[in-house]
């Protein structure tokens, strides 16, 4: 057994927990890797066990001993900062919460492509549909098309008539198929 892989008792406490209770995949997976290690399994074994190469297996190992459990997880990888700034976020925001009647317009209702228009207008930040989308749905902003409701615009006394008129055709067309079979037989 190579004493460079042993943990302490604190040590295999916490690579445990990890291998238990921690969300991320990768950290999980490492950490069973420096539990092997620990156990006594050689570096090329535990790298055939877990389809990595050994001088991942190293890597993992060097990373644990340096920073701990937290240096098992990914890293942030850089790349190109977003285009929707925090005030674009506000403003967004700003216009979900209101009517787009009150900016103007002549519709009712913000569709993403009227949304994205209107703030590309206002702050000059232009994405693609497909960008905004996530945006919306990073934001915890889902579309549901509307349900139009046109009661307002019935006859209150023509409706409840034909309400009335439907139930007594309902009665009618029960009793009626009731009483008689669909089947006849050909003479």
């Amino acid at each position: 057994m190579r004493t460079e892989y042993q943990l302490k008792p604190k040590e295999l406490a916490e690579i445990e927990k990890a291998i238990r209770q921690d969300k991320r995949a990768e950290v999980k997976q490492r950490a069973t890797v420096i539990r092997l290690l620990h156990l006594g399994h050689k570096p090329e074994a535990v790298a055939a066990q877990q389809m990595i190469s050994v001088p991942t297996v190293y890597n993992w190992h060097k990373l644990w001993r340096e920073k701990g459990v937290e240096g098992l997880a990914n890293k942030a990888r850089p790349g190109r900062k977003p285009k929707a700034t925090d005030a674009y976020c506000l403003k967004l925001e700003e216009l979900l919460s209101k009517e787009p009647s009150e900016y103007g317009y002549r519709f009712a209702i913000w569709t993403s492509d009227r949304l994205r228009a209107h703030l590309e207008k206002e702050t000059g930040i232009q994405l693609s549909e497909v960008r905004f989308r996530a945006l919306l749905k990073k934001k915890g902003y889902r579309y549901r098309r509307p349900k139009h409701d046109l009661s307002h615009l019935q006859d209150k006394v023509a409706k409840k008539k034909a309400e009335k008129l439907l139930e007594e055709m309902k009665k009618r067309a029960s009793e009626t198929i009731s009483n008689s079979s669909l089947w006849t037989k050909s003479a």
